[in-house]
């Protein structure tokens, strides 16, 4: 890579907040990022429907793609009669982030994650902070050749505990993930993903099998909002998490609270009665603030009461453990045990420290806390 496109590539990562690009000391040769894609694979998450056709059955949208066309995600095309991906050990973000950056509370705390995003993503969110890549073709950004276990092997050299699958919609570059996560399991690193929850029968069956935790947006909780908002829907989203919870893989929650939007007192308490009544009352549940971004600039930040406002009322509803996120040093970023109210995990921003707290367990009462911790 020169020069220039090194800045290119800096400049994307700064604007979409991932910061520089991981520099893969050492292996700079080997790990160039190029332009374009590299190594279009097969995928089997489609279906033949004649005439040269194929239908996607990776997600809900089941795009019918014909031949030489993609589908909304922009990374899925027919080539003769088959569906391929096209970003199959292409990303084009790597980089080690603090695992609380995913938002992941209830993981292995103070721990570093390797995260790694292809382009491309499965729904247009008009306040997508990671927009430069998520509605990129893979032919538009600078990539890396980075097959599954390069991705775990760099996470070992870098000293992190998990591999996370995030930025985009990681569900858009499945087949690699998946791989990742087996790659990962043989070297005792955990596979985890920021999803947005928009998956299909088929695909969340095979990736239930390899991931250890998701955190997954509930962006809204109305269907207008979905469709307004991220050109969604809110159903498959609901159905992915009662189906990632019967799987038993440990689950977060993360609600961007939009002024005016999502923010309503009956709309959150609709929402966290379901988080209780479907997922469990100890599920963690993000309320994060948003800044100006992409379609939405001239949206005011959060205020900072209307997240507080929005933690109150889903307590009140029965959860356990409600986060305000995006405001660091607000106390609400702090773990407290539900039984006897100490704060067992301290955090401001990426700082964090531990109170009477050991292997999830509160040491002040012995209540046990959720999660993955060792």
């Amino acid at each position: 890579m020169n020069r220039r496109e090194f800045l290119y590539a800096c400049a994307c990562c700064a604007a979409a907040g991932l910061g520089a690009p991981l520099p893969l000391a050492g292996e700079a040769s080997a790990f160039a990022p190029v332009r374009g894609f590299m190594r279009p694979r097969p995928s089997p998450y489609f279906e033949s429907v004649g005439g040269g056709d194929v239908q996607c059955t990776l997600c809900p949208r089941t795009c019918l793609i014909g031949e030489g066309e993609r589908g909304y995600c922009k990374v899925r095309e027919n080539r003769g009669g088959e569906l391929q991906t096209l970003v199959y050990g292409n990303p084009c973000a790597v980089h080690v982030d603090p695992i609380e950056k995913k938002p992941f509370f209830h993981v292995l705390p103070t721990t570093s994650s390797f995260s790694i995003a292809t382009a491309g993503c499965n729904f247009d969110c008009k306040f997508c902070q990671n927009w430069e890549i998520s509605q990129a073709r893979p032919d538009d950004t600078l990539n890396f050749d980075l097959p599954p276990a390069a991705v775990a092997e760099l996470a070992q050299k870098y000293g992190c505990r998990s591999i996370a699958s995030t930025y985009v919609e990681p569900s858009i570059f499945l087949e690699y993930m998946l791989d990742v996560g087996r790659e990962a399991k043989k070297r005792g690193v955990l596979n985890l993903e920021h999803s947005n929850g928009f998956l299909g029968e088929r695909a969340l069956l095979d990736l239930s099998e390899h991931l250890d935790a998701a955190c997954i947006d509930l962006k809204g909780f109305t269907e207008d909002y979905y469709r307004d908002v991220t050109e969604g829907e809110l159903a498959p989203v609901l159905e992915t998490l009662a189906r990632l919870r019967r799987a038993d893989i440990h689950i977060e929650l993360v609600t961007l609270v939009l002024p005016g939007l999502n923010d309503g007192e009956a709309d959150i308490r609709a929402m966290s009665r379901w988080v209780r009544d479907e997922l469990g009352a100890e599920t963690p549940l993000h309320f994060t603030r948003f800044y100006p971004r992409y379609k939405l600039k001239g949206l005011q930040p959060t205020p900072v009461p209307t997240l507080e406002r929005a933690r109150e009322a889903a307590m009140d509803e029965g959860l356990a453990f409600v986060y305000i996120g995006n405001v660091p040093g607000n106390p609400a970023e702090n773990t407290f045990c539900p039984k006897c109210g100490a704060e067992l995990i301290k955090r401001k921003g990426y700082r964090v420290s531990f109170g009477p707290f050991k292997d999830g367990v509160c040491l002040a009462c012995g209540c046990g806390i959720p999660g993955i911790w060792a």
